[in-house]
Formats: structure tokens, C-alpha cells, sequence
């Protein structure tokens, strides 16, 4: 309750920004919203820290994106890369430089919210919303959006930022269409010290059997995080190329201390970013690159813009200033992430058909290495590469064809 207006009280407090889910998105945008002087509060359904099925890959644009000063909980960083076609044809290739590190999501979701805690956002955690409105009798005003939670309660905020997940209830209010669906399965496995030797500072990726799929292992101390993805709808076979996978590793006798699934899903180009006062960004947005379904990154980035962009939507005094700012927002999104997305799908495109051919390329093309390594540590991004180098737009035309 708002202590100001305290002779009744009926009246609500309103918040400027109200962010549903705490994720890498949803703590970035209330990071940033927060950042700019504003009232904002942050719902998460679970207890921090909690579990993500996740890699746990930071490469560069997911760094530039933090906030400053905030330190990476690395569990390893990654010198060497060894590629493998379905198991066979592995090559390693080395950088003098890190290509990029390996985190824990639940310390690396933890330590971002308490930066968005720091910048002056309220956390509330155990709390499911179950819809948010826009008109109707819980919104006292056009400038007002109501997030109704599990068991009754009603929230008021001036702007709404949806990051509640890949099976979002945001997300559905606002209309987001989903084109690309894939089921990631991974495990996590302790290792004696030994095998954790072996791995360190390297990572695993080896092209999958089944079209457009891959598998990873990513070291992390005594810990190595093994996973495989595919299209979904290859439930079975998901599962085998990973019980095969661990298997030839050597892996197959130490037990997982965690096995989990998730789904991602990939937004179709038409696909609306906001509705109303209400924006979505990361996973519930959909954004994430088609080819390697890196999603960190998309949600530090897309969180970063949705929560500036909430701020001047909850400043916004009319439904003609909010829809400027909301298109404003979606042209942020659509200018950087967007092209990265188109590009991604593109090589998805001819990974699922030609994964041979990728994996020649990056162990055997001096340039596929280098731009491989240029990506990951951030100088670059798959966009520019095909805007600046017109080998690799003829080659991307070429695998088009």
C-alpha cells in the first residue's frame, strides 16, 4: 500500500515497471528500468537459486551485456574447441585467447538479480502469475496495466515486462507466435578429478545424427554438463543420441547428479513483441539463435532493451505515445537480434542438410575457425559476418540453393 494517499485505503500502489520471471531477461530488464530511477518490482514463481536446463556458454555479446561491475561466477573458461561428426573425425583446434566461459545458471540467475536488487528493484519470489489485464474493472486507468496472481492478488504497474519463460503466460497474452520448436535433454555428471583433468578449458561439440541436431560437453570443475538437441518430435531418438553420446565419452558409468529436458522455442518473423503496455523479451519472446539456440545472450540483450523501453512506456500518456514506444522497441530488437536470427535460421537451413560440410569447414577453413572464435568472444556477430564478407554471403547463398 502507498503510504502518500494513506486516507483511504483502497488506494493501490502503482508500480512504474512490473517484470515477470527471473531469469538472465527478466533480471536485465529490471536492471535496467531500476537504473533509470523507476519503481520496479520482480516476480519469480520459483525459491533463488533454482535449477535451468542450460549449457551454461557465456560468449561475448552475453558479457558486454551484464551490467558494470558485475563478475562472471566462471566455473572454466574455454581455450579449445574439439569438433566431432556423429562421433568420428574429431579435431581439436586451440585460441591463445579465451573463446568464452562456463557458468552455473543458478549462482549466474541469482547473482544478476541481486544487481537488479542493488539498482534498486523489489523482489518477490513463490508467486505465479496467472494473467495480466488491460481492460476491464481491476484496471482503474488506460495508463494502467493489472498482473493478477495465483490466489487472487492484483498488482498495478504503467508498464509490463513479460521474461517468464519459453512457455510463457505473457507471452500468450501478447500473441507470440513460435515457428521452430527443439527439445534440449542434458545431464550433469560428476567426475573424479582425472576425467575432470582431461576436459579442462575444453569443450565438446559434435554434429548429431539426426538433422539440425548437436551434442556438447562443457566442463565445469568436478562437474561435466553433457547435452544433446534436436527438432522436437524426435523424442526417442533425442534420447538415444545422448545415452550413445555419454556412452562413447566413456561416461556412461558415473551417475548424473541431475537429468533434465527442456523445450525452446524460436519466435516466426511476424511475430509481435508487445501488446498494449505489455513487452516480452527473451525466451517468452522467443529470441534465440535458430542454429545453435544460444539464448543467454538473446536474453540478456532483448531483457537490457525491453526494460528501457518499459520505462518510457510507463512515462507514455497515451495509447498513441505507448504504441510509438512499443514499435520503438520492436525496431530495437528486430535491427540487432532479429538479423542475428535470420542469419542463424539460414545456416540451420543448411547444417540440417549439409552437417559434413560445417564440420570440414570449421576443422579445416583457416576463416570458418576464425570467424567461429570471432563470434563467440564477441567481436563480431553471424550478422556482420555475412554483411562485410562477401565469401560468406556467397557461401551462405550458395547453401541456400
Amino acid at each position: 500500500m502507498s503510504s502518500e494517499n494513506s486516507s483511504a485505503d483502497d488506494v493501490q500502489r502503482v508500480w512504474d515497471v512490473v517484470v515477470v520471471g527471473a531469469g538472465p531477461a527478466g533480471a536485465s530488464a529490471a536492471y535496467a528500468a531500476a537504473v533509470a530511477g523507476r519503481s520496479v518490482l520482480l516476480l519469480e514463481k520459483a525459491e533463488l537459486p533454482r535449477y535451468k536446463t542450460c549449457g551454461g556458454g557465456i560468449i561475448g555479446p552475453s558479457r558486454d551485456a551484464l551490467p558494470p561491475g558485475f563478475e562472471l561466477p566462471f566455473k572454466d573458461r574455454v581455450h579449445a574447441v574439439t569438433f566431432s561428426l556423429d562421433g568420428r573425425y574429431a579435431r581439436t583446434r586451440k585460441s591463445k585467447q579465451m573463446l568464452f566461459g562456463l557458468i552455473n545458471r543458478p549462482e549466474f540467475d541469482q547473482q544478476l538479480v541481486e544487481h537488479a536488487q542493488k539498482a534498486g528493484a523489489e523482489l518477490r519470489t513463490g508467486v505465479t502469475v496467472t494473467r495480466v489485464e488491460q481492460h476491464g474493472s481491476a484496471v482503474p486507468d488506460r495508463r494502467t496495466v493489472a498482473v493478477v496472481l495465483q490466489g487472487g492478488e492484483t498488482l498495478l504497474a504503467r508498464a509490463v515486462v513479460g521474461a517468464d519463460g519459453s512457455a510463457s503466460r505473457i507471452g500468450a497474452h501478447v500473441g507470440v507466435k513460435l515457428e521452430q520448436v527443439d527439445l534440449g535433454l542434458e545431464v550433469e555428471i560428476p567426475v573424479p578429478e582425472t576425467v575432470a583433468e582431461d576436459w579442462k578449458g575444453r569443450v565438446l561439440i559434435d554434429w548429431g545424427p539426426m538433422p539440425g541436431s548437436y551434442g556438447w560437453v562443457f566442463p565445469k570443475g568436478d562437474t561435466l554438463t553433457v547435452g544433446v538437441i534436436s527438432a522436437r518430435g524426435e523424442g526417442a531418438a533425442t534420447k538415444r543420441y545422448l545415452e550413445d553420446f555419454i556412452g562413447r565419452l566413456g561416461l556412461a558409468g558415473f551417475e548424473p547428479s541431475v537429468s533434465s529436458g527442456h523445450l525452446t522455442r524460436c519466435r516466426a518473423d511476424d511475430s509481435p513483441l508487445s501488446r498494449g503496455r505489455v513487452l516480452v523479451c527473451g525466451d517468452a519472446a522467443g529470441l534465440l539463435e535458430p542454429w545453435t539456440r544460444e539464448g543467454i545472450s538473446f536474453a540478456l540483450r532483448s531483457g537490457r532493451l525491453a526494460g528501457e523501453w518499459a520505462v518510457r512506456i510507463a512515462e507514455a500518456h497515451d495509447a498513441v505515445d505507448t504504441r510509438r514506444q512499443a514499435l520503438n522497441y520492436a525496431f530495437a530488437v528486430k535491427a540487432g537480434l532479429g538479423v542475428e536470427m535470420s542469419v542463424g535460421k539460414r545456416l540451420l537451413i543448411a547444417f540440417e542438410r549439409r552437417p559434413g560440410l560445417f564440420h570440414a569447414a570449421l576443422t579445416g577453413f583457416r576463416p570458418a575457425w576464425r570467424a567461429f572464435v570471432d563470434i563467440t568472444r564477441g567481436s563480431t556477430s553471424l550478422g556482420e559476418i555475412v554483411r562485410n564478407h562477401p565469401m560468406a554471403q556467397r557461401a551462405l547463398t550458395a547453401f541456400d540453393k
